[in-house]
């Protein structure tokens, strides 16, 4: 286990985030993280979904328009309110993955992409209630935030800045774990752990403009989360050779899908 420390606490980095871009289209690459991997999960259309920190309603609204049972929470008052405010019929609100409100045995299908890692405390606690939440058998698709190569240097571009400035204190940021400790945090909370993948959501080429597609070399969050982060042609054949030989140390998330025992 490793911890990302940043200039901003956690919740007010994403109280900014969401507060700084519009709300998110509902998603339409079925091929790329996250909808790729809630996609693999949901085989039952008429099954209830549980969308756990659902931020700027990307999944939650492409589940909502095909009409899927989906309810989305947010720890983030500011996000819940502007897609209340965008579609009011949309079945969103604040809520703690580790104090959940609903009954147990609520739900099939729980999705919890870019959530657990946000916890700096409570984090069995909300795997523990995650398993309540489920029906019997029922299952859960999760990312977390890998400890390897990239997230390392991603990590030291993002904090090497903070040298020059005079206030250097650093809080929170995210958690990061290696595969194996993702992987016993659900068998130890009784799920049995059915797929691991490594996933490069934003691949750290990205992150240099010389590397990106055309359509992004002028970066724009809101359009990248829709469709993916696009890579020029020799970012790509790049990125390919880095996953095919080196996964678990160049992709930036684990995604799991587990199943309630």
């Amino acid at each position: 286990m490793r911890i990302t420390y940043r200039k901003l606490a956690n919740k007010k980095y994403w109280e900014k985030r969401w507060v700084d871009i519009p709300v998110d289209k509902p998603m339409g690459n079925v091929n790329i993280y996250p909808l790729k991997f809630s996609e693999n999960l949901i085989k039952n259309s008429a099954g209830t979904i549980l969308e756990a920190g659902c931020g700027n309603g990307r999944i939650l609204r492409y589940y909502h328009n095909k009409g899927y049972n989906i309810t989305g929470i947010d720890f983030i008052e500011a996000a819940v309110k502007k897609l209340k405010k965008l579609d009011p019929s949309l079945n969103v609100q604040v809520g703690d993955i580790s104090k959940l409100k609903f009954e147990d045995k609520t739900f099939d299908y729980l999705l919890a992409f870019g959530l657990f890692h946000n916890l700096e405390k409570n984090l069995n606690e909300a795997i523990q209630e995650s398993h309540r939440v489920l029906k019997k058998d029922g299952k859960i698709c999760a990312s977390f935030r890998a400890d390897n190569i990239q997230n390392r240097l991603t990590d030291w571009l993002s904090n090497r800045k903070l040298k020059h400035t005079k206030d250097n204190s650093l809080v929170f940021h995210k958690m990061n774990l290696a595969a194996s400790e993702f992987e016993s945090l659900f068998q130890n909370n009784s799920f049995e752990v059915e797929k691991l993948y490594s996933v490069e959501n934003m691949p750290i080429l990205y992150k240099f403009r010389f590397f990106r597609s055309k359509e992004h070399k002028n970066f724009n969050e809101s359009f990248g989360r829709n469709e993916g982060y696009r890579l020029s042609l020799f970012g790509k054949i790049l990125q390919t050779v880095l996953m095919k030989y080196f996964p678990n140390q160049f992709c930036n998330i684990y995604v799991i899908i587990a199943r309630k025992i």
